[in-house]
Formats: C-alpha cells, sequence, structure tokens
C-alpha cells in the first residue's frame, strides 16, 4: 500500500463520538465488561452522519451521500488489521525470502515476456523500465491474483471514524466518491485492501485521483479490469515521484573489511567517487562504473548481512511504500525478472527482527544516554538507526545501526553518556 500527503479537512462532529468511546477503552476508563458490545457499532452511526455533511460540504452527489454512504457499515476487523502489531515482526531476511520467490521471478519474467509493447511504451512516455513495473505489480498484487475483496468504501468509513487517522482517511473517502461521481462506478465495484487500496498496484482514492491515466485508450480508468491501465498509472505515478530515467535503483555491493559504517544509511549519501575511493565493489567484485550520481550505502541486518549501494530511483519506490525493505524487494525483484541472480552475499539464517518492546527499550535507553532515535515507538527508523549508529561509535562497536546481540548487551549492561 502506498503512502502520499492528503489534505486535512476539519474534524468531524461524528468522529469524536467513537474516538471517544475507544479512547475510554484503551484508558482504561471503561472496564471491557462495562462497555454495551454495541457500542463501536453506535457511535459508527453518529460518526456516519458527519461523513454524510462533510460530504455534502465538498459537492458530493446527494445521490452518493444518500446511497452509498448513508450504506457503509462498520467493519471491526479492519480496526484489528490496522491495530495488529505482532511482538515479533519478520527479519529482512525473512521478508526478502518471502516476497522474491522463485515463482514469483518465473511470473515476472512471463509478464515481462507478454506486454512487450505496452511495456515498452511505458518505459519511452514515463522513463520507467518495464521490469519495475512487473516487479510493482508483483508484490502488491501478486500480478492481480489477489486484488482483495474488502468494500472499500465500509474500509474508509471506518477508518475515518477511528481515533488513529480520523482526518487521513475521512479525506481519502471524501475522494473515492468524488472517483465514484467522475467515473462512474458502482459502490459494490470498489473492493480492495483492508487499508482502502485498489486495483492490481493497489492504489489509494486520493494516489487514483492525482495519478491513474487511461493506458489502453478507452475512454475510461478501470484499475481493477485494464492491466495497461494500472501499469500505465504506476508509471505516472512513479514519474511524478521523481522516477530518474536511465538509471537504477541501486545495487547489491562488496564492502572493504575496513569499511566506516558509521557513514551508512540514507542519510550519509555521498558521490559515487567517494564509495569508489572507498573500497566499495560490486557484490562480483568488480568495480564500481564511474558516473554522477549520489548513492547511500544501506546495510538492513547489520555489517553481517548483505550490503547495497541505493540510488535516486530508490528513493521514488521508498515514496510508493515508505519501507526500506520493501524498496530493495522491489529493486531484487526487478533485477532478477530481467535475469539477474540470487544476492551474492546470501541472506543470514534470521526469520525474527527484534521484537517492538525491544526496539522500544533500545530508543529509551539512547534517549537516556543522550542519543536521540526520536520518539520511541519501536519502530526501526531512520532516526533510530542514525543514534544508534552514533552510540555504536563511540562505544568501539562496528557502527552499523544494526541492534545484533552484541549492542543490545551492551545497552543493556551499561554504555557510556553524552552528557
Amino acid at each position: 500500500m502506498m503512502a502520499f500527503a492528503a489534505r486535512r479537512p476539519s474534524p468531524l462532529p461524528g468522529a469524536f463520538a467513537l474516538v471517544a468511546a475507544l479512547s475510554m477503552l484503551s484508558a482504561g476508563g471503561l472496564r471491557a465488561q462495562e462497555v454495551d458490545a454495541e457500542t463501536p457499532a453506535a457511535a459508527f452511526s453518529a460518526c456516519r452522519v458527519g461523513l454524510m455533511d462533510t460530504a455534502r460540504q465538498r459537492g458530493v452527489a446527494d445521490s452518493l451521500v444518500d446511497g452509498a454512504l448513508a450504506e457503509v457499515e462498520y467493519q471491526p476487523r479492519v480496526i484489528e488489521l490496522d491495530r495488529a502489531q505482532p511482538e515479533f515482526r519478520q527479519s529482512f531476511a525473512a521478508y526478502l525470502r518471502a516476497r522474491v520467490t522463485a515463482s514469483r521471478i518465473t511470473t515476472g519474467r512471463l509478464m515481462l515476456a507478454s506486454y512487450p509493447e505496452l511495456l515498452a511504451r511505458l518505459t519511452r512516455e514515463y522513463g520507467v523500465p518495464g521490469r519495475y513495473l512487473v516487479a510493482f505489480w508483483g508484490l502488491e498484487t501478486n500480478f492481480g491474483g489477489f486484488l482483495g475483496g474488502m468494500p472499500t468504501l465500509d474500509v474508509l468509513a471506518t477508518l475515518a471514524c477511528d481515533e488513529r487517522r480520523s482526518a487521513f482517511f475521512t479525506e481519502e473517502l471524501m475522494i473515492a466518491l468524488e472517483l465514484m461521481e467522475r467515473e462512474s462506478l458502482e459502490a459494490d465495484t470498489l473492493r480492495g485492501s483492508w487499508a482502502g487500496a485498489m486495483g492490481h498496484t493497489q492504489f489509494m482514492p486520493s494516489t487514483w485521483q492525482r495519478h491513474a491515466v487511461d493506458g489502453d485508450d478507452d475512454g475510461r480508468i478501470d484499475l481493477w479490469n485494464s492491466v495497461p491501465d494500472a501499469l500505465a498509472s504506476a508509471a505516472n505515478y512513479l514519474a511524478a515521484l521523481g522516477w530518474q530515467r536511465g538509471e537504477r535503483w541501486g545495487r547489491e555491493v562488496r564492502l572493504p573489511e575496513a569499511f566506516p559504517y558509521e557513514q551508512t544509511g540514507l542519510d550519509n549519501r555521498r558521490p559515487l567517487d567517494h564509495w569508489r575511493g572507498l573500497g566499495v565493489r560490486t557484490a562480483t567484485g568488480t568495480e564500481l562504473p564511474a558516473a554522477e550520481i549520489e548513492a547511500a550505502v544501506l546495510v538492513p541486518m547489520g555489517h553481517r548481512g548483505p550490503a547495497f549501494l541505493v540510488y535516486p530511483n530508490f528513493d521514488a519506490i521508498v515514496a510508493w511504500n515508505r519501507s526500506q525493505s520493501y524498496a530493495i524487494a522491489v529493486g531484487h525483484l526487478a533485477d532478477r525478472i530481467a535475469g539477474g541472480g540470487d544476492l551474492v552475499a546470501g541472506l543470514p539464517d534470521i526469520e525474527r527482527a527484534p521484537s517492538v518492546q525491544t526496539i522500544r527499550d533500545v530508543q529509551t535507553r539512547l534517549l537516556d544516554l543522550g542519543f536521540d532515535p526520536g520518539e520511541p515507538d519501536g519502530l526501526m527508523g531512520p532516526a533510530t538507526r542514525s543514534a544508534l549508529r552514533d552510540w555504536q561509535a563511540a562505544e568501539g562497536l562496528v557502527a552499523d545501526g544494526y541492534p545484533d546481540e552484541r549492542t543490545l548487551e551492551r545497552l543493556t549492561n551499561g554504555g557510556e553518556s553524552k552528557r
């Protein structure tokens, strides 16, 4: 599912009822047995009235407001999935193995060969090679094999009436209604993921509104049933995200033994000549090409795992889905579809990443020691990696920003403070 900015609408009176009820539950203000089982659904009904008022203010047709929007239903499973944060998450190795599979590579090559004219045209028009479009398609819906079956209006209304991202999903719901009017779509047609993404390439309504195009020239945009529409829209979106024509996403690289790992991370971009000067080579040991391009070195599993040199097009992939693991998976799958081989360094046999609580403890400890990872949230984001690298360097450890066992033990048992 893609990430993007959304305009913030005015607060919804109806949304506050559900938000208040959920807040009381989460804060312990009401014990579960004291709350009527119908409370979320009842609050949703009140919120729905507020959504209908907002839609009318936006100029949505009365037929849609009093028809499709008035009939949306609360979907408790959506809230469960939105809240789902398992104690243990996949490691990068497990994530990549689960997504860049032999069957997906084989099918991707078949799809690449099945649409030669379309993909060549999209490369000419938008500068995005077909292998990347096919890789996105494979990761988003397994080449259309699973488009998602949840009713999109129900999903968006449920999330709009939830406390976590009410304004964001309210805007998405309003845009979905506007799309229904613009594209003559029926409510039953709008089906997709539990978060509201739709079609072969899983576009949210606002992404559809801004970037979807008619790829087969039939006068309408159909992201569910038209592969040309879906792939042309993906190419147009990537171009808008800053895709650089003629450049690749990045590549696996081999780092020298004395590599300064404190220079890893997307916040440490350097000219390619800088990395060549440090002795960074391709995964097979050849010299990096001479090119005037900025690049960053990523080591998603630390110095014992594979290393990647990523270029500006990596940022466009991250803008599509704000996950470095996802972006590496897209790039590597694209390479494999185009005939490239598996990672030379291989993947460590580690299935689970550190737990959410472990990362939260790491962040809290770093704050105590004077290294700023941002607000402790249990997520291993760029700020946390940067703070951890700084602390590791101060401790004389390999400053790769990865919480391996030695790093966790040292953090637990002490560690020097900057204060």
